[in-house]
């Protein structure tokens, strides 16, 4: 653990020095007519261009005029053989006067972006104009609260269900004990009912709504047609097929040839589960989507199985089964876990290079300090990690039969017991602190 606490400062220091500028919302690229342009005649549409392709969102553009009448006439549209430009049609004859634009566009990180910008036809005065590439998610307070503690508990859920590489890899006896299995029907369950939660809330996140909202079937439409909304479907199918799966996979009586086909297809599975994270987060807004995306499904998957190995870990420590052997579990879930701490340090490097904004950004953002103080609390995982290797290390080790010996393994069992708990719980907070950076744009 010396070396990955080593390599994690040496990490921690590559991105301080090689942030680079990146993109993390949509923003609007430019419009016609332009922010306060003086029309002598009203325009036939008023389009918008967007720095990334989000497909045709329903109701994205709205054009209202001083009283606050709407003015557009038709639904949204791409214009042109543009596929990131967007328009809606105006009434015809509209009269001269000032008109404002209100535009809410959902980004493909499932974030909402809105604004507004201001145009007149004739000379009368202009309405104030919120400007064209504002940031404002607008989002309703409650709505914000629920749906960042919904991701929360969504990361639970598949942390786990990344307790099922332990059960497979580590302890094969975990099979036949019920609350083992019961930590997987519960992962499996969080994931899908906070995926529900996710899907119902999308609607008033995005168009600024109440709670009272949640089951607005025009919202509910609206969520279905954007990709985020597919991808909680499939999120939502593919831990329906890993919990039928679940009961057949941990039969203690299992065929081998079954048992490793029921295997690839929970990897198959709980790679998609996955994904459908990685695709509807920050990554997917880095130009070079591919790295980012990839990046984060290492980061995810390897936290999974770490702290989903811990936390089965804390359970077979705590109330081992008769006559059951730690020894083999402990050490394989120990050279597991070196890789997994390994590969979390090395992708969550990656993703910071890729989705920081800028060097100061680290200091003087939200999002900043949140990834800062997430890297301190992966710092302190590893110095108490390091800790429970050396309880390992000792109380695993063969010594002589006598009570001096017997006294020592079981203080470091006790060590080691006390050492995971911690290493569970601060994983709980890393995880919050995870969820709140889903819901934090890195330039703020």
């Amino acid at each position: 653990m010396k070396r990955a606490l080593a390599l994690l400062a040496f990490l921690t220091g590559w991105l301080v020095l090689g942030a680079v500028p990146a993109s993390a919302h949509v923003e609007i690229v430019s419009s016609a007519p332009g922010d306060g342009a003086r029309l002598s005649a009203a325009p036939p549409l008023v389009s918008v261009t967007l720095s990334e392709n989000l497909g045709i969102q329903p109701g994205s553009i709205k054009v209202v005029d001083l009283a606050g009448t709407r003015a557009d006439t038709g639904p949204v549209f791409q214009p042109g053989d543009v596929a990131e430009q967007l328009a809606v049609r105006l009434k015809p004859g509209l009269p001269d006067g000032s008109y404002l634009v209100e535009y809410a566009f959902v980004s493909a990180d499932s974030h909402p972006v809105r604004g507004t910008f201001a145009f007149v036809v004739g000379t009368g005065p202009l309405v104030t104009s919120a400007g064209a590439v504002s940031a404002a998610t607008g989002t309703d307070a409650a709505v914000d609260a629920v749906s960042t503690g919904a991701r929360w508990l969504a990361y639970l859920g598949v942390v786990l269900l990344g307790g099922l590489a332990f059960v497979v890899l580590c302890r094969p006896a975990a099979r036949a004990d019920p609350r083992a299995r019961r930590l997987l029907r519960w992962g499996a369950g969080l994931v899908a009912a906070t995926t529900v939660a996710a899907f119902v809330l999308q609607g008033p996140y995005a168009a600024g709504r109440n709670l009272e909202a949640v089951f607005d079937t025009r919202l509910l439409a609206d969520t279905l047609r954007v990709a985020y909304g597919k991808l909680l479907l499939l999120r939502l199918a593919a831990v329906a097929v890993l919990a039928l799966l679940l009961p057949r996979l941990l039969r203690p009586d299992l065929p081998e040839r079954l048992r490793s086909r029921y295997e690839n297809l929970a990897v198959v599975t709980g790679f998609l589960v996955l994904l459908t994270f990685s695709a509807t987060g920050h990554p997917v807004t880095d130009p070079i989507m591919f790295v980012s995306v990839s990046a984060d499904l290492v980061h995810f998957g390897a936290i999974a199985v770490w702290a989903g190995g811990l936390t089965q870990l804390a359970l077979c420590l705590h109330r081992p089964a008769a006559d059951e052997d730690l020894v083999p579990v402990a050490t394989r879930f120990s050279r597991i876990a070196s890789g997994a701490v390994t590969a979390i340090a090395l992708s969550g490097a990656v993703l910071a290079l890729r989705i920081m904004p800028s060097l100061p950004s680290l200091w003087t953002t939200r999002f900043g300090l949140l990834v800062l103080l997430k890297i301190a609390g992966f710092a302190v995982l590893l110095a108490v990690a390091s800790r429970s290797r050396r309880a390992v290390r000792r109380s695993l080790t063969p010594a002589a039969p006598s009570e001096g010996a017997t006294k020592t393994v079981t203080a470091d069992l006790r060590r080691l017991r006390q050492a995971v708990v911690v290493e569970v719980l601060l994983s709980i907070v890393v995880l919050a602190l995870a969820a709140l950076l889903t819901v934090t744009p890195p330039s703020g």
